[in-house]
C-alpha cells in the first residue's frame, strides 16, 4: 500500500503521470466525475486551514467520492490524548484514504505506518507539504511547459517554509534549475536543505537579502508569508514580518513572462494591485491543486487494490 508523506516518495515519473492525469481531468471533468463514487476520504486537520481541507474535500466530491474528518484538533480524541498511531489505525476502519495535517514534523509518517489505508501528508509542521507542491508544479508546467532550465526565486520565509522545503525536493531533480533563496538572516534555507538537497546534488543556488537586485533573472517568484505560528517570540515575528512586500514598482524590471507564485494565505507580502497583473498565478495555484489532489487521490486508491 502506497501514501504520500514526502514528495521524494514519487519518482519524476510518477509526478510527470500525476501531471498529465490532472491535464486530462481539466479537459475531460465528466469522465472522472464517479471515478470514486463509494469511496471515502478521511480529512483529519489538527491545525487550522482553509484552503488544503477545502481543495481536498472538493476534490473528493468531484470524483463522486464523500468526505468524513474534523478541521481542528480540539473536536477530535487527540483533545484526550489519543496518539497519531491510534488514531491512523481507528480512521482505517471508517475510510478508504486520509489526508492529515498536524503540528508536528513527523506525524503523517507514523500515521502512515499504522493506518490501514493510503495516508495523504496535509502538511506537518515546518517539514513538508507534498501537495501544495503538487499544485505548484502544475502550475509551473501550465504556465512554463517545462520544469528544467529555469531560475527560481524563493522570497520570505525559507526557514519554516514547508512548501519552499518541498519545492526545492521536487525541482531539484531537473537539469538547468537554478535557486536564488531571499530572506532575512534570521529566516534563512536550513541547513539541512543546502546541505542534502542543493550541495548534494550540484544545484546552483545563490543566498541573498535583496528581492530587486536578483528579479531580472528570475523565471518564476516564489512568495511566501513569514509564519506567525512558527515563532516562539512575538517580538521575532514583528520584527520579520513585513521583510519583502511584492508591489509593482519591484516588478519594472523582472521578465515579461514571469510566474508569482504563492501558497497562500497571503497577509501583506503582494499588494492586491497586483493581482490584476497578467503574471499573477497564485489564484490559479489554488485550482491547479484541486486538480493534482484528485490525481492522486485516484493514483493512491488504484494502487490500494493491488
Amino acid at each position: 500500500m502506497r501514501s504520500l508523506i514526502d514528495i521524494l516518495d514519487f519518482t519524476v515519473e510518477e509526478l510527470e503521470q500525476l501531471i498529465a492525469v490532472a491535464c486530462d481531468i481539466i479537459e475531460n471533468p465528466d469522465k472522472y466525475s464517479e471515478k470514486c463514487k463509494g469511496k471515502k476520504l478521511a480529512t483529519l486537520f489538527f491545525e487550522p486551514s482553509t484552503r488544503t481541507r477545502l481543495s481536498f474535500e472538493a476534490a473528493m466530491y468531484e470524483l463522486g467520492g464523500n468526505v468524513i474528518g474534523f478541521s481542528e484538533a480540539k473536536s477530535s480524541s487527540a483533545a484526550k490524548g489519543e496518539s497519531v498511531a491510534d488514531t491512523a489505525k481507528v480512521i482505517s476502519c471508517y475510510a478508504d484514504i486520509i489526508a492529515m495535517r498536524h503540528p508536528k514534523e513527523g506525524a503523517a509518517y507514523v500515521a502512515a505506518k499504522n493506518a490501514t489505508v493510503p495516508v495523504i501528508n496535509a502538511g506537518d509542521g515546518g517539514h513538508c507539504h507534498p501537495t501544495q507542491t503538487l499544485a505548484d508544479l502544475l502550475t509551473i508546467y501550465r504556465e512554463k511547459g517545462r520544469f528544467s532550465n529555469i531560475t527560481v526565486g524563493l522570497c520570505g520565509d525559507l526557514k519554516f517554509g514547508r512548501t519552499v522545503h518541498s519545492l526545492i525536493n521536487a525541482l531539484s531533480r531537473y537539469s538547468g534549475v537554478k535557486f536564488i533563496l531571499i530572506s532575512p538572516e534570521e529566516l534563512k534555507i536550513p541547513s539541512y536543505v543546502k546541505k542534502d538537497i542543493l550541495e548534494k546534488g550540484n544545484v546552483p543556488f545563490v543566498e541573498t537579502t535583496d528581492l530587486e537586485s536578483a528579479m531580472p533573472e528570475l523565471d518564476i517568484l516564489y512568495m511566501t508569508r513569514v509564519q506567525r505560528e512558527r515563532f516562539f517570540n512575538e517580538e521575532d515575528y514583528l520584527r520579520l514580518k513585513d521583510s519583502y512586500i511584492l508591489t509593482p514598482d519591484k516588478l519594472l524590471n523582472a521578465k515579461k513572462d514571469l510566474a508569482i507564485l504563492h501558497p497562500l494565505p497571503r497577509v501583506n507580502e503582494i499588494s492586491v494591485a497586483i493581482d490584476s497583473d497578467p503574471r499573477a498565478c497564485y489564484f490559479k495555484q489554488v485550482l491547479n491543486g484541486k486538480y493534482m489532489r484528485m490525481a492522486l487521490i485516484l493514483k493512491l486508491l488504484e494502487e490500494a487494490k493491488r
